[in-house]
């Protein structure tokens, strides 16, 4: 019976001026009752579901209207690239955009399911603002126009992932604290997307959680799981404490999902990723409540796809959990996930933003309270940096992580995968930031980064190895390595046919190298080592090394090395 409603006789009236059917009120109106009659009867049929596309269509013609990526308070890319911005309009029509005395013209084309979309691409600007920016067009031969209100130009950063980065400001330690400092930061605005599925690549996003909103202890207290994603926010209020610019900051993030759903089908053809479900999801019974979408590709059909077009800095990410219970694929999915995304936002900006734009990423932290077990996390953590323990590398340019490993919370309230103490993620994570994304030279952005690895065998007389770990100067800084802990190191120890893993003890330590010793059982031999190899390596800040300089803490490794 909705279908007979006061809207729908409204739609088939437009329907039929459009084939230039004229008719006497009355007879329309007896044609509906009739045509209703016969629809309560056959309400299924193809006519019906034809004519109400057909209206769907017809309105989507007449529309003249931003992108819903736009709206007031937003922040476009500023120079050196040039900002793009998009809308829906009445095909064949000019748009003519303004900006100060700017005007730039282009036509509306014919999109996806016979929409009409135009596209412009402004004059690349400083930082700054605010600016309103106009667009003018006919709308059934009625000019119009509509307008971006208080738009600033700085830069644009994606935040994606899972429940982590879906984590909100409300949920972190001292959250009323940072709620309230968010008045102080007027220039960092906030955009949220809703989470959404889809089997097909969106031209536009179906939903808005939160639109651009200037960012104030409301815009960052949405509530629970809603908006503002706290890594997120964190990031760029360092940035912005460093370098005083707009930032614009999209969360587009949905708990419980593999890396698959977030990743093009071309990303994962790279990686031979066959059928169209991850099935070996890695889940805490306490996680079962943030289980997503697990189809591949659905959420970058519907939640990244949607943003290709508009001209971005770079992007942050916090994922990996979801994927721990089968890893050792991920060491090709998410370098190959950053790689397309790079390709695609380039493409979809007409080659305005950077083809090697900045990726940055959270190492994935610590999970419960055992620190015995040694489970996908820790495969998670080593393939995030594409298996070589540090980035940027060969495999992952331009690409930078925050370590916290050691930033866990058994207790946490959300449950121990989500740690509350996102402070300390953001923090590092826009340290490293400055110095890959933004080039700051002056700034030691990691712990200790192993250089290399000697491993000594016993004397005769005794069965202890020793191991002197060392570490790149310039990773532990003017201070040198400092020592929390005597133990996280472990020998890989082996005879032909088997092998083992036992304990090696921190026996001391200079500026820039760590030396320690074990045992192999049964005649075995070292032929290797790794560090903080465990879904929980350490207590909390309390792992073993750490630079003096910065107070972060070296990434977990794993090194295969000669015996001398």
């Amino acid at each position: 019976k909705r279908y007979c409603s006061h809207e729908t006789t409204t739609q088939f009236h437009i329907v039929l001026r459009t084939f230039g059917i004229y008719y006497h009120v009355l007879g329309f109106m007896m044609f509906v009752s009739k045509f209703c009659t016969i629809f309560l009867v056959l309400e299924a049929t193809f006519f019906t579901s034809n004519v109400c596309a057909f209206s769907k269509m017809v309105k989507l013609e007449s529309v003249f209207r931003f992108a819903n990526i736009y709206g007031d308070h937003m922040v476009l890319q500023m120079k050196p690239f040039s900002a793009v911005v998009w809308g829906f309009g009445e095909i064949g029509q000019t748009v003519d955009v303004k900006l100060g005395g700017e005007v730039q013209t282009t036509e509306v084309v014919k999109g996806p399911e016979g929409s009409g979309v135009w596209k412009v691409t402004l004059d690349s600007r400083g930082a700054g603002g605010p600016y309103n920016i106009t667009a003018t067009s006919k709308v059934d031969n009625v000019m119009k126009t509509i307008t971006l209100e208080d738009v600033l130009f700085g830069d644009v950063w994606v935040c994606s992932g899972q429940s982590n980065m879906q984590f909100t400001v409300s949920q972190a330690i001292n959250a009323s604290e940072a709620s309230k400092e968010a008045d102080n930061y007027p220039e960092i605005r906030l955009f949220t997307a809703s989470l959404i599925e889809s089997e097909t690549p969106l031209y536009e996003l179906k939903e808005v959680e939160q639109p651009w909103s200037v960012a104030s202890s409301e815009t960052v207290n949405g509530g629970t799981w809603k908006y503002f994603s706290a890594v997120c926010w964190f990031y760029g209020k360092n940035l912005y404490d460093q370098f005083k610019r707009p930032l614009g900051l999209v969360a587009t993030d949905w708990g419980g999902t593999p890396v698959e759903a977030w990743s093009s089908p071309d990303a994962l053809r790279k990686c031979n990723v066959t059928g169209n479900k991850v099935d070996n999801l890695y889940l805490l019974p306490e996680d079962e409540s943030f289980k997503g979408p697990q189809s591949h590709s659905v959420l970058y059909n519907a939640m990244i796809h949607p943003f290709l077009n508009m001209t971005i800095y770079g992007a942050i990410w916090y994922q990996g959990e979801a994927n721990a219970g089968a890893p050792y694929n991920y060491n090709c999915t998410f370098p190959a996930m950053i790689d397309d995304w790079r390709s695609k936002w380039f493409y979809g900006t007409d080659d305005l933003t950077d083809p090697e734009f900045p990726f940055g990423f959270v190492q994935l932290s610590a999970n419960g309270n055992d620190s015995t077990i040694a489970d996908g996390f820790p495969v998670i953590r080593w393939a995030q940096t594409a298996n070589y323990g540090y980035v940027p590398n060969l495999r992952e340019t331009n690409v930078f992580m925050a370590v916290a490993m050691d930033l866990g919370n058994a207790s946490s309230p959300y449950g121990s995968v989500h740690p509350n103490d996102k402070q300390d993620v953001g923090y590092r994570l826009a340290l490293a930031g400055r110095a890959v994304a933004y080039g700051d030279l002056d700034v030691y952005y990691s712990g200790p980064i192993v250089s290399d690895v000697i491993i000594t065998a016993p004397a005769k007389s005794n069965t202890t190895w020793i191991a002197t770990v060392k570490y790149h100067h310039e990773s532990v800084g003017l201070g040198g390595i400092e020592l929390r802990s005597d133990h996280g190191f472990e020998f890989y120890c082996a005879l032909p046919g088997q092998s083992e893993i036992t304990q090696a003890k921190i026996v001391s330590s200079d500026f820039s190298s760590v030396h320690v010793t074990g045992d192999c059982p049964h005649e075995m031999s070292v032929q290797g080592i790794r560090y903080a190899w465990y879904t929980k390596p350490c207590d909390f800040k309390k792992c073993a090394v750490y630079s003096k300089e910065n107070d972060l803490p070296g990434p977990p490794f794993t090194w295969n090395a000669p015996v001398n």
